[in-house]
Protein backbone atom coordinates (compact mmCIF):
# COMPACT_ATOMS: atom_id res chain seq x y z
CA UNK A 1 0.00 0.00 0.00
CA UNK A 2 1.30 3.42 -0.89
CA UNK A 3 1.25 5.58 2.29
CA UNK A 4 0.91 8.78 0.26
CA UNK A 5 -2.38 7.60 -1.25
CA UNK A 6 -4.06 7.69 2.17
CA UNK A 7 -3.00 11.28 2.91
CA UNK A 8 -5.39 14.16 2.66
CA UNK A 9 -4.65 17.17 0.45
CA UNK A 10 -2.33 19.65 2.18
CA UNK A 11 -1.16 17.05 4.71
CA UNK A 12 2.36 16.82 3.18
CA UNK A 13 3.14 20.40 4.18
CA UNK A 14 3.20 19.31 7.84
CA UNK A 15 5.81 16.58 7.31
CA UNK A 16 9.28 17.23 8.69
CA UNK A 17 12.39 16.86 6.58
CA UNK A 18 15.47 15.07 7.90
CA UNK A 19 17.12 18.20 9.30
CA UNK A 20 13.92 19.18 11.12
CA UNK A 21 13.66 15.69 12.60
CA UNK A 22 17.27 15.94 13.78
CA UNK A 23 16.57 19.35 15.32
CA UNK A 24 13.49 18.09 17.17
CA UNK A 25 15.46 15.10 18.41
CA UNK A 26 18.33 17.29 19.59
CA UNK A 27 15.91 19.63 21.33
CA UNK A 28 14.27 16.73 23.17
CA UNK A 29 17.69 15.58 24.35
CA UNK A 30 18.59 19.13 25.39
CA UNK A 31 15.36 19.50 27.40
CA UNK A 32 16.00 16.19 29.17
CA UNK A 33 19.62 17.11 29.99
CA UNK A 34 18.66 20.56 31.28
CA UNK A 35 16.04 18.95 33.50
CA UNK A 36 18.58 16.39 34.70
CA UNK A 37 21.14 19.11 35.48
CA UNK A 38 18.52 21.19 37.28
CA UNK A 39 17.54 18.30 39.55
CA UNK A 40 21.17 17.38 40.24
CA UNK A 41 22.00 20.95 41.26
CA UNK A 42 18.87 21.21 43.39
CA UNK A 43 19.93 18.02 45.17
CA UNK A 44 23.44 19.39 45.77
CA UNK A 45 22.01 22.65 47.11
CA UNK A 46 19.63 20.80 49.42
CA UNK A 47 22.26 18.41 50.78
CA UNK A 48 25.39 20.55 50.99
CA UNK A 49 26.48 24.03 51.94
CA UNK A 50 27.90 26.18 49.14
CA UNK A 51 31.11 26.65 51.11
CA UNK A 52 31.57 22.86 51.28
CA UNK A 53 30.98 22.51 47.56
CA UNK A 54 33.67 25.11 46.88
CA UNK A 55 36.06 23.56 49.41
CA UNK A 56 35.80 20.03 48.04
CA UNK A 57 35.49 20.82 44.34
CA UNK A 58 38.29 20.88 41.83
CA UNK A 59 38.54 24.67 41.57
CA UNK A 60 39.70 24.69 37.95
CA UNK A 61 36.90 22.39 36.81
CA UNK A 62 34.37 24.33 38.89
CA UNK A 63 35.48 27.55 37.20
CA UNK A 64 35.16 25.90 33.78
CA UNK A 65 31.69 24.62 34.66
CA UNK A 66 30.62 28.07 35.81
CA UNK A 67 31.89 29.59 32.55
CA UNK A 68 30.00 26.96 30.53
CA UNK A 69 26.79 27.57 32.44
CA UNK A 70 27.22 31.33 31.94
CA UNK A 71 27.59 30.72 28.20
CA UNK A 72 24.49 28.51 28.16
CA UNK A 73 22.56 31.11 30.15
CA UNK A 74 23.42 33.85 27.68
CA UNK A 75 22.29 31.63 24.80
CA UNK A 76 18.98 30.99 26.58
CA UNK A 77 18.54 34.75 27.09
CA UNK A 78 18.96 35.20 23.31
CA UNK A 79 16.37 32.47 22.70
CA UNK A 80 14.00 34.18 25.15
CA UNK A 81 14.45 37.49 23.33
CA UNK A 82 13.78 35.80 19.98
CA UNK A 83 10.67 34.14 21.42
CA UNK A 84 9.40 37.49 22.68
CA UNK A 85 10.18 39.11 19.32
CA UNK A 86 8.29 36.38 17.44
CA UNK A 87 5.35 36.57 19.87
CA UNK A 88 5.20 40.31 19.28
CA UNK A 89 4.89 39.71 15.53
CA UNK A 90 1.82 37.47 15.91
Amino acid sequence: MNPKSSRKPGQDEHLLNLEEIRLVSDLRIMHAKVDELYHLIESLKRRHEESSIVTYSDRQILAENIARVDEIYLWYVKLKEETERQNGEL
